[in-house]
């Protein structure tokens, strides 16, 4: 890594849209975020710090202001579930996150929606075992493992209520929010969609939020009247009202309860505008405590499978945590559960985000990675085999994980059950990092170019290298960057793929519409101008787009799941792809999901396609049919590729699991490299600081490649032997020795491994090795044999684009 010269860069435009809802899924394995601009994130939850990986990003409607997030089991009970959406604008979607798309399950109801609360569900009444129910920003969730408490935390025991046995229905109802001061029920089927039930009565003021009691038999609603209204289910009369003004720090007809909680001990629990958390008696209404430890409004409630920790989110900023007190005092009645009164206690509170918090949500990490199906990887002698997830106590599977996000477009994970022991862990440095193309070399006097792609238009921009250092890094120089063209998408429409060729003369894009080609001219006076090219008619708009090496023919995967190669020059479309996963298939209806990365190689031969979920479809583009098909790694999404330059035959894949893959495309297998050293990859890699997002190879003939996440990059030779970890610690965890981790057991092993460790001393050249970045980064490419052009920004210049918090602490006052 020494050899190589950094060259950074900061002039990129950087403005990630904030978070305003949040939802986890039915199974436990995923959780997502809705952005102010339209899109959701799915997220893959990993047990601890390392593995988490944004798996899908779905481009939603612009206009239409996610508002909140519902995601439940169907009626299979197989898979993530159902996620649906509303939105400010009235509207009701649901998310298919196999084909990418926002479908409007609803138009409108008339009237803005403020949050959604689908109906309970419970396996337990269904004969599943050991499954349990899960309640976060008043929404029901339920996942296949029984609640799991550390040793040390409070009691894991249910508290019990003879009046909170769940109901059970095929088809779960929907109860929304509206802005008209009334609830909608609505029903949710597999076979009929979302259909319209009835209404509650209209009240004063806007209902802000609802929730459900655990039998169904219950709806409570928050409104901006300072009111909280029971409602019958059945009859769907008012039972009775609760002023919230009475236990918090105000009252008056702008007094607004943002969010709703029950909880199973029949407590229900409240967050208002004033900064208020408090938890009422649900069979009375009858205030039991209140909490005013929020600087501002509170936008978020969530809690544990046990109901025993209840977690606040404000526009402060904070996270905060309640507990159930040991000490319930009985009534004198002979039924106890049902009369207890649990004493609620503030424990502490986090102030991880700079701006207002808006959502909060509960995951468990069920599940480990799957076995490789189609390829077994040979067993080797190794030290001990891969540990997974070790550097953080918290870091286990089945361990409650609480996920926050808000304005400053960070999500941030924390222990549910260590919460005060260990610092919340940023899950995402780089949150919608703009998407970067780097041409190391064009004819515009062989300079390099950068092609940046943003919401609503194109950067086309030179790369000019200077020779002073930059000022965020002691080693790097400083670059500069000079605008040649802005392309604006047609009618401000939301661009979702882009590519540049190698000569840097032809760019292209694709909105939600269709896919546009463009020329760059150079004119002797006036500069720079841009020219649009013909494309072939009736092309879908494409979700990954990508140019052959000679700039001659333009590959894009469609929405429809097929892949398009169009000769540039005749703008005719040459042929046309669809992925298999078995070689009888000859359907040409696509059955897999949409392509999302592709890669080609130097020689313009062959053609890699990586779906939505990690597998992987070859095609041999001179002979146009499909090589050959690997199913996804040990379960993993693909996170980068990529061939090597001058080595044609090779692919090397990066997955969600840190785990590297050399491949031999021509032979249908994997390379020596893999079955020599993929089952025992150094732990500093396996651990690798943030999520890797790309890898960049030297431009001429080398075994060598960078592999990089916001956080770090490493550089890998494969033409060296991997050795050990190094005794300084884990990137993730500063001083942490891993001599530890021996094992005692194979002394012939070790003397082995001493040798390989000497001879790369020998070397004086260390293979895995890390290079920490002091900014989140957002690109790193070669420039040249020994240069990177590494493209990053400080985060504070970021946030001080966003806009200002509703609550902002003052110093001094």
């Amino acid at each position: 890594m020494e050899k190589l010269q950094i060259y950074s860069n900061t002039s990129v435009e950087w403005r990630p849209s904030p978070v305003v809802a949040l939802a986890a899924s039915a199974d436990g394995s995923r959780l997502a975020a809705a952005r102010e601009d339209g899109s959701l994130e799915i997220w893959l939850v990993s047990p601890g710090a390392v593995g988490w990986h944004c798996q899908l990003t779905v481009q939603g409607n612009p206009s239409a202001r996610v508002s909140s997030l519902v995601w439940f089991r169907s009626r299979t009970g197989s898979g993530p579930g159902r996620l649906l959406s509303s939105s400010i604008d009235g509207s009701i979607s649901e998310w298919d996150l196999f084909s990418l798309q926002q479908k409007v399950a609803i138009d409108s109801v008339g009237v803005s929606i403020w949050q959604m609360a689908i109906e309970p569900f419970d396996d337990l009444l269904r004969g599943e075992k050991n499954d349990y129910q899960r309640l976060a920003n008043g929404h029901a969730d339920y996942e296949s493992q029984s609640d799991c408490e550390s040793s040390y935390s409070d009691n894991d025991e249910y508290p019990c209520d003879a009046n909170v046995a769940c109901i059970v229905n095929d088809d779960l109802r929907l109860a929304i929010a509206c802005d008209d001061g009334c609830i909608r029920i609505y029903n949710t089927s597999d076979t009929d969609g979302v259909t319209y039930s009835r209404s509650f009565p209209r009240v004063s003021g806007r209902i802000l939020s609802v929730v459900w009691s655990l039998n169904g038999k219950q709806i409570f609603s928050g409104s901006s009247d300072g009111l909280i209204r029971c409602w019958d289910t059945s009859s769907f009369h008012e039972m009775y009202r609760i002023t919230i003004g009475l236990g918090g720090l105000g009252s008056g007809p702008e007094l607004c309860v943002w969010s709703l909680l029950f909880l199973r001990c029949g407590t229900l629990v409240s967050g208002d505008s004033t900064g208020s958390v408090q938890f009422w008696d649900s069979r009375h209404g009858t205030l039991l405590q209140a909490h005013t430890y929020h600087k501002g409004d509170v936008n978020a409630l969530a809690t544990i499978p046990s109901h025993r920790r209840v977690f606040s989110a404000g526009s402060d900023g904070k996270v905060i945590l309640y507990k159930m007190s040991n000490g319930a005092i009985p009534s004198g009645k002979d039924d106890l559960s049902s009369d207890n009164v649990n004493k609620w206690v503030y424990v502490d509170s986090r102030n991880a985000h700079t701006h207002d918090v808006r959502a909060l949500a509960v995951t468990m990490p069920i599940s480990e990675e799957d076995t490789l199906p189609d390829e077994k990887l040979p067993k080797l002698r190794c030290r001990q085999r891969p540990l997974a997830f070790t550097y953080h106590k918290w870091a286990r599977l089945g361990v409650p994980m609480l996920i926050s996000a808000g304005d400053d477009a960070k999500l941030f994970a924390y222990s549910a059950q260590e919460f005060t022991q260990f610092s919340p862990h940023d899950i995402c440095p780089a949150p919608q990092r703009a998407s970067l193309q780097l041409v190391a070399s064009t004819i515009v006097d062989g300079a390099s170019m950068i092609l940046a792609q943003y919401s609503g238009w194109l950067d086309v921009m030179l790369v000019k290298l200077g020779h002073h250092k930059a000022l965020n890094s002691p080693i790097a120089k400083s670059t500069t960057t000079q605008l040649l063209a802005r392309i604006k998408s047609k009618a401000s429409r939301k661009i979702i793929s882009s590519t540049a060729s190698s000569s840097g003369l032809l760019f292209a894009y694709s909105d939600h519409v269709r896919p546009c080609l463009f020329e760059l001219l150079r004119h002797k006076k006036s500069g720079w101008s841009v020219n649009k090219l013909q494309l072939p008619r009736g092309l879908q708009y494409a979700h990954c787009m990508i140019f052959s090496v000679d700039s001659s023919y333009l590959m894009l995967a469609g929405h429809d799941r097929k892949i398009y190669v169009v000769d540039v020059k005749k703008s005719e479309l040459v042929h046309s792809f669809v992925g298999r996963r078995k070689d009888g298939d000859t359907s040409n209806q696509p059955s897999e999901p949409p392509i999302t990365k592709m890669f080609t190689s130097s020689d313009g031969q062959w053609l890699a396609a990586v779906n939505c979920f990690g597998d992987i479809y070859i095609f041999n583009l001179e002979t146009y049919r499909q090589h050959w098909f690997i199913s996804r790694l040990n379960g993993a999404s693909v996170t980068a590729a990529g061939f090597p330059p001058k080595n044609n035959n090779v692919l090397v894949i990066i997955t969600s699991s840190n785990q590297v893959y050399v491949f031999d495309v021509e032979a249908k297998q994997l390379g020596e490299w893999s079955r020599r050293h993929s089952l025992h990859l150094p732990r500093t890699f396996q651990e690798f600081p943030g999520e890797v997002i790309g890898l960049s190879f030297p431009p001429i003939n080398s075994t060598s490649v960078v592999v990089y996440s916001a956080r770090a990059m490493c550089l890998i030779d494969f033409g060296m032997a991997v050795g050990q970890d190094d005794e300084d610690g884990l990137p993730n965890c500063p001083g942490t020795s891993l001599s530890k981790f021996d094992s005692p057991e194979t002394a012939t092993g070790k003397r082995k491994r001493k040798g390989i460790d000497e001879e790369c001393k020998k070397l004086k050249k260390k293979n895995f090795d890390f290079f920490p970045f002091m900014s989140p980064v957002l690109f790193v490419g070669h420039i040249s044999q020994n240069s990177l052009l590494v493209v990053e920004k400080r985060w504070m210049e970021v946030v001080q684009n966003f806009d200002a918090p509703v609550h902002k602490h003052m110093y001094g006052t």
